[in-house]
């Protein structure tokens, strides 16, 4: 690698709100990509009234958007869509979440732009796909957990739980991400764009797809077990002797059978025929669980996380969100940034893709809305 980022060059317009898409966008910022942000004028992308955490500005609209460019457009307008006209015919990439067949209405479809276009990415995400019975349906995080059947795998055996971060618009922002780099590779190698589509349903239905294998090919639904997991064992957490909780998770035979011997000196409980193999462990999980508490009941929980280190088994502590912030191997890897915004600054970590030989840069800024307006305007030549 030289020293510039790997999508110097690169232009992406975006039609942009909420998580899916500002996601994935904010991954090509990152790498070096000039990402123009098209906002509604005077109101801007709904993310940005979320909550009013960071310094009276929203946690999600600042881990969403550093290092971009916001543009005020009335795409509905004329004169704003002359504007957005000329900036994607200088694009390299334009991406959209708009709600159901909205970009269609506008003209701003796959179809219309690359046939003046054909070297453009265009990439469109929503949340059902495009056609089927639900391509008109609205579509937010929970309610694709629901629909993929994650609340049914998640929470405890009396009540369904949301994962509590955006997992449906991480997934589909994720798909969208790698899906734009390997049109911008294939675009690279023949010269020709790509029309990409992403459903959200597809991308967390992808994640869901080992719980669905098990229920579809067993005939037996997974059961909600908490913090355990329903088919590994043992794996969850685990009281000690000062009523702090260890998280362990066993993987194999081995593992079990180093557990028996070095932390819960139990060495017989490796060949007893009611745990010898991972489904027997899974079957006879209530005698399994109560006798790991009582042998770590013996224990604090700093003198158990230390036995299981030594004796090579997964563990961790649960930490809460705001200590995520200091952890220590985080910390002690400097993968925090300063993140600007208008109103004070912010933490962000580096970009998880460390791209050896590359020059780290700095993390781009949180913009204000229509930061950039008569920056671009000037730029396209356009009347401010």
């Amino acid at each position: 690698m030289t020293s510039a980022q790997p999508l110097a060059g690169i232009t992406v317009v975006s039609l942009e709100h909420a998580v899916a898409v500002p996601f994935a966008t904010r991954q090509l910022a990152d790498l070096g990509a000039r990402v123009i942000k098209i906002e509604r004028p005077g109101v801007g992308d709904f993310a940005r009234g979320y909550d009013r955490s960071v310094h009276g500005q929203s946690s999600y609209f600042v881990w969403l958007n550093r290092g971009k460019e916001s543009l005020e457009l009335d795409v509905k307008d004329a004169d704003d869509r002359k504007v957005l006209d000329v900036l994607i015919d200088r694009a390299d990439v334009f991406v959209s979440n708009l709600g159901p067949g909205a970009i269609d209405r506008l003209g701003l479809d796959a179809v219309t732009l690359r046939e003046d276009h054909p070297d453009l990415v265009h990439c469109s995400v929503s949340g059902y796909g495009t056609d089927g019975p639900y391509q008109t349906k609205k579509a937010y995080d929970l309610l694709i957990q629901c629909e993929t059947g994650v609340l049914a795998v998640t929470g405890s055996p009396d009540e369904p739980a949301k994962a509590g971060l955006s997992i449906a618009d991480i997934a589909a922002g994720m798909y969208t991400y790698t899906g734009i780099l390997t049109a911008l590779y294939h675009r690279q190698a023949t010269g020709e764009g790509a029309s990409l589509e992403v459903a959200m349903i597809d991308a967390l239905g992808e994640w869901m797809s080992q719980p669905a294998l098990l229920a579809g090919f067993s005939g037996t639904t997974p059961p909600r077990t908490g913090a355990r997991h329903q088919t590994i064992a043992p794996y969850g957490p685990y009281e000690c002797g000062d009523g702090q909780a260890v998280f362990l998770a066993v993987q194999n035979d081995r593992e079990w059978a180093s557990l028996c011997s070095s932390v819960l000196s139990r060495p017989e409980l490796a060949i007893d025929e009611r745990f010898i193999h991972n489904p027997d462990r899974v079957e006879n999980t209530t005698a399994l669980n109560m006798l790991i508490t009582e042998a770590l009941q013996r224990s604090s929980s700093a003198d158990v996380i230390e036995q299981l280190d030594q004796a090579g088994i997964a563990n961790a502590r649960m930490r809460t969100a705001a200590q995520l912030l200091d952890h220590p191997a985080l910390r002690e890897r400097d993968r925090w940034r300063d993140v600007d915004t208008e109103t004070g600054t912010a933490r962000g970590l580096r970009s998880p893709v460390n791209i050896a030989g590359s020059d780290e840069v700095p993390l781009g800024s949180v913009p204000r809305l229509g930061e950039h307006n008569d920056l671009i305007r000037r730029e396209l030549g356009v009347q401010v």
